[in-house]
């Protein structure tokens, strides 16, 4: 809340329409959420005559109270009504915050014509425990019964309700800073308040003695005063104090608290008799205990600043005061401290002991050190004239702050583009005149030092163009289309491979499933090929989902379960899923279930199963889609819960990555066939990119042969050999022929190659001399015999 009437003493707006001001700082980037006049009309001064109990109530009050011409009946509940105190007065017609107005009425039964007012019931003190229980406000003035209560109130002032950008700094947070910014926009000059003061030659530094072992206070001063004397604040440090919703208490008290919103710099003053010679800013200790001014015991973790005096805790830095040196109606010697400490601890203090106070506000967003200074020379000015107080010399001081100066350089034109506008060097430098910011114009470079009021601004253009722009007027841009090339948007990263993955898999006609992350310990014991830890939760959901995965086999085994109870006979599912181990490795897995057929043509009467190699065929066809064509293999092995004959490791690039097969009949007796690979060893595979070669023009030879080998051979030894010894002209293999049992514990297993060029025909000659090698070299080094 900013008072118009304190801004004021910095800013000549005398004869400015403060409605229009509004609305001038709110183009400006300042929010000025309400214009508030202050005046509250039918509320007076009143004198208590009389005081009984109500005879229907055990706390209510009959009272008889002057208001001026009349003495008029008030039925009042507030524990300390008395005869003989002034009060304030709401008369019926009195419409109070909340748009709650006082009619003349019965409370029980006895006549109340009007209400006897605490100050949070007129919107001046936020109401809580401690305002509620000290009831109505009792008036220590001169004033007479029936006298406007706005003018000792000081309510005939004007103020502006702000709301602050949270990227702002607190310089609105204080009234010093705003009359900078009201200043800006108008165009006018601030003058800072009196701050000089006397001083005696007798120096601080001999009555106290400073220590700092915390990074977290950067800087610290304190000033002594001496032979304060503790009475009522002059009228107009009250009245706007009260303006600003806090309540005067004494002369001294109420000059920290309005120094504070005059330059935002908090002040804590210590009865310097009950501090003792020393202090010492550290972090609390553990286990470590304070009882602050509100009375309550604070339990303090390590994390907290302290102020002690040496031994003991004396304040919670930027939080509260400690109630062992709090400044009482006998203190007569007090230290002024004046200090920055570190904003996010203060933030975590006061959230933790739930101790936000004005104070602690604007710890927590940060300070300048250039008025911490001046606050305390102000408060010893005050002191001085208000509460005849003697100031010592000298300052107790510990400085480590860095006080680089933020100064950043710039040409118009930099400003110009990102503000859209057409900007001259002379317009720049009116904006930075406006905004009080030194600045250099040297062959159209400007360098401008920053104010450090202004902590919101660091040293780039940006934050320039952007000071520079909301004074100009944001009203002043043109708008104008981009004119950005627009782009494809694609999927990128581990998401575009997840995403071509399941695209490629729905295309090949399975369907996809979700399953939870967490299983049962018995599904978690299966299909553990990798031998990784798996995680168990210490306060799981239920003991089904008590066990982190780290294979998605058994979830997928779970799905199958689930269909076949319902008569699902056909079942062919997917999943990609994060999976985690003991260490908390992540691994993406691709997961795959066939069973029943995989495709079906009733008209043509065709069906083709799951098998082996149905489900083999999807997993290639994968890989060649994601770029991964002859980096693959496979290779035969064994594995928990797999068919030990139709089990095989899939590699890439001689790495495994994942398993296929036959579930194993002893755990599921139907012939169910699964695969599971590693999409984030996909990922993290190169892929070349595409390579496109022109369709040959010449016709190709094909040729057939037949091996018999060992029933233990596997094909693939076969296929790189006739790859290896076909050379350039050999275009392709396939097998399109088995022949079990040929001879006793041997097949025969037959191969189509065709041979093609892409420059010319071949004849029949050289083919065959290619053919007849493979045939010689297959037979010598791999132990197979051509058949028939």
């Amino acid at each position: 809340m900013i008072s118009l009437n304190w801004v004021k003493d910095y800013v000549d707006i005398e004869n400015e329409n403060l409605k229009e001001l509004a609305v001038k700082v709110t183009k400006a980037g300042v929010n000025v959420e309400k214009v508030i006049n202050s005046h509250i009309d039918n509320l007076v001064i009143g004198e208590v005559l009389e005081c009984i109990d109500h005879p229907d109530s055990d706390h209510l009050h009959i009272c008889q109270v002057n208001v001026g011409k009349t003495t008029t009946q008030i039925v009042c509940g507030a524990p300390n009504v008395k005869v003989g105190i002034k009060v304030l007065v709401a008369l019926p017609g009195c419409i109070l915050p909340g748009e709650f107005e006082i009619k003349a009425g019965k409370i029980r039964g006895q006549e109340s014509n009007g209400m006897i007012c605490a100050l949070f019931e007129l919107g001046i003190e936020e109401k809580t425990e401690e305002t509620y229980a000290k009831g109505i406000e009792v008036l220590e003035t001169d004033l007479e019964p029936g006298t406007d209560a706005n003018i000792y109130l000081g309510k005939d002032d004007t103020l502006y309700e702000l709301d602050v950008h949270k990227h702002r700094n607190n310089d609105c947070y204080y009234h010093i800073g705003f009359a900078y910014e009201v200043a800006s926009i108008l165009g006018k000059k601030v003058t800072l308040p009196e701050d000089s003061h006397n001083e005696i030659e007798d120096n601080v530094n001999n009555h106290i003695s400073l220590k700092v072992e915390t990074e977290k206070c950067p800087y610290y001063t304190a000033k002594m005063v001496t032979g304060v004397e503790i009475k009522e604040s002059p009228d107009f440090i009250k009245k706007r104090l009260i303006s600003a919703g806090m309540r005067p208490i004494n002369n001294v008290v109420d000059i920290s608290n309005y120094v504070m919103l005059e330059y935002g710099q908090p002040l804590h003053f210590f009865d310097k008799n009950k501090l003792g010679d020393n202090i010492l800013v550290r972090q609390a200790k553990e286990n470590e205990t304070i009882i602050t001014l509100d009375g309550q015991k604070r339990d303090l973790l390590t994390s907290d600043i302290l102020i002690t005096d040496g031994d003991k805790p004396v304040c919670i830095a930027g939080v509260m005061g400690g109630e062992n040196t709090d400044v009482d109606e006998t203190t007569k010697d007090i230290l002024i401290e004046s200090a920055i400490f570190d904003a996010v601890s203060i933030r975590y203090t006061s959230s933790r002991l739930d101790l936000r106070s004005e104070a602690s506000i604007r710890y927590g967003k940060g300070l300048s050190y250039e008025y911490t200074d001046k606050a305390l020379q102000r408060a010893c000015y005050l002191l001085e004239k208000y509460a005849n107080a003697t100031v010592l010399s000298g300052i107790v001081s510990h400085d480590t702050l860095d006080k680089t100066e933020k100064i950043v350089t710039f040409k118009t034109k930099e400003v110009s583009t990102l503000l859209g506008l057409e900007l001259t060097n002379k317009d720049v430098e009116t904006e930075l005149d406006r905004l009080m910011f030194n600045y250099k114009l040297d062959k159209d470079i400007f360098t401008v030092t920053i104010p450090r009021r202004r902590l919101d601004i660091d040293p780039n253009v940006n934050d320039i163009a952007e000071e520079i722009g909301r004074l100009y007027g944001y009203e002043n841009l043109v708008s104008t289309l981009p004119s950005i090339p627009t782009r494809r948007g694609v999927y990128v990263g581990d998401v575009g491979i997840r995403k071509d993955i399941s695209k490629r898999l729905r295309t090949l006609g399975l369907n996809e499933v979700k399953n939870y992350t967490l299983t049962s310990p018995d599904m978690a014991s299966k299909f553990k090929y990798e031998n990784k830890k798996q995680i168990t939760l210490p306060n799981p959901m239920s003991s089904d989902k008590s066990i982190i995965r780290t294979s998605l086999l058994p979830s997928l085994v779970n799905n199958y379960e689930y269909n076949k109870a319902r008569n699902i006979k056909d079942v062919n599912i997917y999943e990609i899923a994060k999976t985690y181990d003991s260490e908390y490795n992540e691994d993406t897995k691709v997961s795959i279930l066939m069973k029943g057929n995989y495709l079906i043509n009733e008209w043509q009467h065709t069906v083709v199963k799951c098998d082996f190699y149905c489900l083999k065929g999807i997993v290639e066809n994968l890989l060649d889609y994601l770029g991964f064509k002859n980096r693959y293999s496979f290779e035969s092995c064994e594995a928990p819960e797999m068919h030990p004959g139709i089990c095989a490791k899939i590699l890439l690039d001689r790495k495994e990555i994942g398993i296929i097969g036959r579930i194993h009949p002893s755990f599921k007796k139907d012939e169910v066939y699964v695969a599971e690979l590693s999409m984030t060893v996909l990922f993290e595979s190169t892929v070349k990119p595409l390579k496109f070669k022109e369709a040959s023009k010449y016709p190709e030879i094909t040729k057939d042969v037949a091996f018999v080998i060992e029933n233990e051979v596997e094909s693939e030894v076969i296929k790189t050999q006739i790859k290896k010894s076909g050379g350039r002209l050999l275009d392709s293999i396939e097998v399109f022929d088995i022949y079990a049992n040929v001879e006793e514990g041997k097949k025969s297993i037959a191969y189509k190659l065709v041979f093609k060029d892409q420059n010319r025909t071949l004849s029949d000659e050289e083919v065959m001399e290619v053919f007849n090698k493979i045939i010689n070299e297959v037979e010598a080094k791999t132990g197979a015999k051509l058949r028939g």
